[in-house]
């Protein structure tokens, strides 16, 4: 027979001379043994065999005299054999015709140019999940038939600027994946113009540009850690993750459920407030100036659906073709201004929401005080609260050096996520944004709430005991609780993804 299958036999001993004779052996399989040792020269009369399987071995080291005569051998296979290093000076010295070896999962420190130098037939050399910390530049140098390299899963920090210059012609796969202290460099992947499969994941890319990937010109799949990476690699056809939630490789806006959102929600918003504005404007109020405020609070929801509804524009705009336009569009003006926009909006909205709150909590918990803001009062407020949430929301278009592209971040143009690659003011600025002004604001609202309900429910409040001006405060305070419900239902989800993406929470996209 061509074949020898002895996996999964508890084989912990070969003798030297156990496969004597066997010159037209093509394949050995080993795998899943105890076998700690093989003796030098062990496959001496193997000089036919093609296949070497050792799998699931404990053989923690092992000399280049091991696999000596095994000349016809193309691949080898020695994953999870406990290996802390190659056989050197020459690891394929009596192995020419080697293409693929398969290293996965030992614990493989060290690699360099003199022990690959005799493998210059390889094309398959897979090193995923060892202990290599650095690889000098020269190490591939003989490897002139290269096509695919797997260095995944390594504890690699840096790469010579020129690690795959030599690889140029030849290889078509690259994988350094979850390397996670790996810096990238903007020129390492300058050489493979061949190149056709490049994974990333699991590395954050802090200078990321796109003429790190411009050279590839035959690169088809990438596999980054972030889907906004993949703004920088427009003309690669297949990028992942494909989506970050909302956005995704196609469209700006991933799914049908969040385009039809988007289009309900920015006509509810802006029509639905119009039309409160215009009630409120036609019909004589009993209080102007809760009128005053409806009409204030509703001014600022609709900013919020004229930011939705360019967002719905610019998806119909992109449709199928959104990667190809991302780095221009979250760059763009239009994209930073719609962001104000929606920040502009939450925070008038915050800040008008705990007002309200207040302003009640002070009327039904002390009725008898005179603390009611009058016509001039109100309006020095609510400008305060307009100039207060412009000031937020244009901070950061100021300067670009030191907060970055605080609103261009994703396609939806609102700094929902923070990350590494955000600059440390910017992710100041959002802490203290969201961990600190809109916290205490929900919270001020619910201490309110809570306290007004508890004094009305103790103080038995009704029609019949209490003169009619407090009973129709609290008709006001309860419909007004119903509007700040509403109204607080739309941003603290906003709030809460960005609280847990300060906090390095991992967000799924369904979820953002």
């Amino acid at each position: 027979s061509n074949f020898r299958f002895l996996q999964n036999n508890s084989l912990q001993f070969v003798s030297k001379h156990a496969f004597s004779g066997l010159f037209s052996l093509k394949k050995l399989f080993l795998s899943e043994n105890l076998i700690s040792s093989l003796s030098p020269g062990v496959f001496r009369d193997l000089n036919r065999l093609e296949w070497l399987i050792l799998d699931h071995n404990p053989l923690s080291s092992l000399t280049h005299e091991t696999f000596l005569g095994l000349h016809s051998l193309v691949y080898l296979s020695m994953v999870h054999t406990s290996l802390q290093q190659l056989p050197h000076p020459s690891f394929c010295q009596h192995m020419p015709a080697l293409d693929w070896l398969d290293l996965e999962g030992n614990q493989i420190e060290t690699l360099n140019f003199s022990i690959l130098k005799t493998c210059s037939k390889l094309e398959v050399l897979l090193l995923m999940d060892n202990r290599i910390k650095r690889i000098p530049e020269s190490t591939f140098q003989s490897l002139l038939k290269l096509a695919e390299l797997n260095l995944s899963s390594n504890k690699i920090m840096e790469l010579p600027k020129n690690t795959f210059k030599s690889l140029s012609k030849t290889l078509l796969k690259l994988n350094i994946s979850h390397n996670p202290n790996l810096h990238i460099h903007p020129i390492h992947f300058s050489h493979l113009t061949r190149l056709q499969s490049l994974a990333l994941e699991g590395i954050e890319i802090q200078d990321i540009q796109t003429k790190m990937f411009l050279p590839m010109k035959n690169l088809s799949h990438i596999y980054f850690m972030k889907f906004q990476y993949c703004s920088y690699a427009p003309h690669v056809r297949s990028c992942k993750p494909n989506t970050d939630g909302i956005s995704s490789f196609e469209d700006l806006l991933a799914n049908m459920v969040l385009r039809v959102s988007v289009w309900v929600m920015a006509f509810i918003t802006c029509f639905g407030n119009l039309l409160v504005i215009g009630m409120r404007s036609l019909i004589r109020a009993e209080n102007n100036l809760h009128a005053a405020c409806i009409k204030v609070l509703c001014c600022a929801d609709c900013l919020m659906g004229v930011y939705l509804f360019f967002v719905g524009v610019y998806d119909l705009k992109f449709r199928g073709q959104y990667n190809r336009n991302a780095l221009f569009w979250m760059e763009s003006v239009e994209c930073r201004t719609i962001g104000f926009l929606a920040m502009l909006s939450s925070e008038v909205s915050v800040l008008l929401l705990t007002y309200l709150t207040l302003e009640k909590f002070l009327v039904i918990v002390f009725p008898f005080s005179n603390l009611r803001p009058g016509k001039l009062q109100t309006g020095v407020i609510l400008s305060s609260i307009w100039l207060m949430g412009f000031i937020i929301a244009v901070v950061p278009l100021l300067n670009e050096d030191v907060f970055g592209n605080y609103y261009g971040r994703n396609g939806v143009c609102f700094p929902l996520h923070s990350d590494r690659q955000e600059k440390p003011t910017a992710k100041g600025y959002s802490t203290g944004i969201f961990l600190g002004l809109n916290l205490v604001a929900f919270l001020v609202i619910v201490i309110s709430y809570s306290s007004m309900f508890c004094s009305i429910y103790k103080t038995g409040i009704n029609a019949t005991d209490l003169r009619s001006r407090l009973h129709r405060d609290v008709a006001v305070a309860n419909r007004f609780f119903f509007i700040v419900f509403s109204d607080a239902l739309c941003w603290i989800p906003i709030f809460l993804v960005k609280v847990l993406s300060l906090l390095e929470v991992d967000i799924p996209g369904t979820i953002s």
